[in-house]
């Protein structure tokens, strides 16, 4: 039988690609989940093709303006690795796609929730240049700079537009470090994205959480064939080497959020109150705080049991 909502529905073919339990048993112990082939070739050729569009200048609807930390790659800032916040949003044909109600459904067995809405979204071109520094993408989870969610169910799908492996700098997760207790000291919750964090000082905090949780560091590389997806939860630690292929590596980081996150205020060490791009773009709730389910920049990609 075929999986219903009023809203959302999967083919019988659709509901044999969800995680089983065991699957479902595996990511809470793991923190991470390799998905069955969710997209067709054809349709992961179509985010190829639309995401050259773009960087070629095509943007079917441009964000109203810049948040302070948008991550935004330009081409005058050369053969570095690529990174595009908001592409569900700004190109019609990669964000119809990612709003496939098979992809949220797979989070919403793996989450436990029964809605799953896009969080965000980043673009992804990783050059074949192994000397370039920012190919390197140093270790964290990404919950650490979201302290402004309430949900600890948030995770992140990785979906590659072609096989991706350990050649091409594929995603890298430290096996079961979502289960740790994080061990606190000056450095933990900045708030701040690992692009604007010293490469060093993350490796260190790896290595200290991984000692105060008596165990060793255990990195997993996905081995991801095209039209799969790695699934990872918020405070798993991941991070990805250089591409030493001959070809770029592309890909799309596809946060998501369950149906109960919500604004909150976060206050840092230093007495500021943490924030995220959403709340430079989102509506406002009737309590004026930013609303994390405006369908606009957050639409609802699954409803209902999975």
């Amino acid at each position: 039988m075929s999986a219903t909502t009023r809203e959302f529905i999967l083919t019988d073919a659709e509901v044999e690609l969800l995680p089983s339990d065991s699957d479902v048993a595996f990511y809470a112990e793991h923190g991470w989940y390799l998905s069955k082939k969710l997209f067709s070739d054809e349709e992961v050729e179509r985010l190829e093709t639309a995401s050259e569009r773009f960087y070629a200048g095509h943007v079917d609807r441009p964000l109203p303006h810049r948040p302070p930390r948008l991550a935004y790659w330009k081409p005058q800032d050369g053969p570095v690795q690529r990174h595009n916040d908001y592409i569900h949003y700004e190109s019609s044909a990669i964000g119809a796609i990612l709003r496939k109600p098979l992809l949220g459904a797979v989070a919403a067995r793996l989450s436990g929730a029964t809605e799953i809405r896009v969080f965000q979204s980043t673009l992804i071109f990783k050059p074949p240049r192994p000397d370039e520094p920012s190919n390197i993408v140093p270790w964290h989870f990404d919950g650490d700079y979201w302290a402004t969610s309430v949900s600890g169910r948030m995770l992140t799908a990785f979906i590659p537009f072609h096989d991706c492996g350990e050649d091409m700098g594929t995603i890298t997760m430290i096996d079961r470090s979502s289960r740790w207790q994080e061990a606190k000291n000056e450095e933990s919750v900045t708030s701040m994205h690992f692009a604007d964090r010293d490469r060093n000082d993350l490796e260190s905090i790896l290595e200290r959480n991984a000692r105060f949780n008596g165990t060793e560091v255990k990195k997993v590389p996905m081995i991801i064939p095209k039209g799969h997806a790695s699934f990872h939860h918020s405070h798993t630690y991941h991070g990805s080497g250089e591409n030493r292929s001959t070809v770029p590596r592309r890909a799309i980081s596809l946060h998501l959020q369950d149906g109960e996150n919500a604004y909150q205020e976060f206050r840092l060490r230093n007495g500021e109150t943490a924030s995220y791009n959403h709340d430079f773009l989102v509506r406002r709730t009737p309590q004026g705080t930013p609303d994390y389910a405006d369908p606009e920049f957050c639409p609802v990609l699954w409803r209902g049991t999975a």
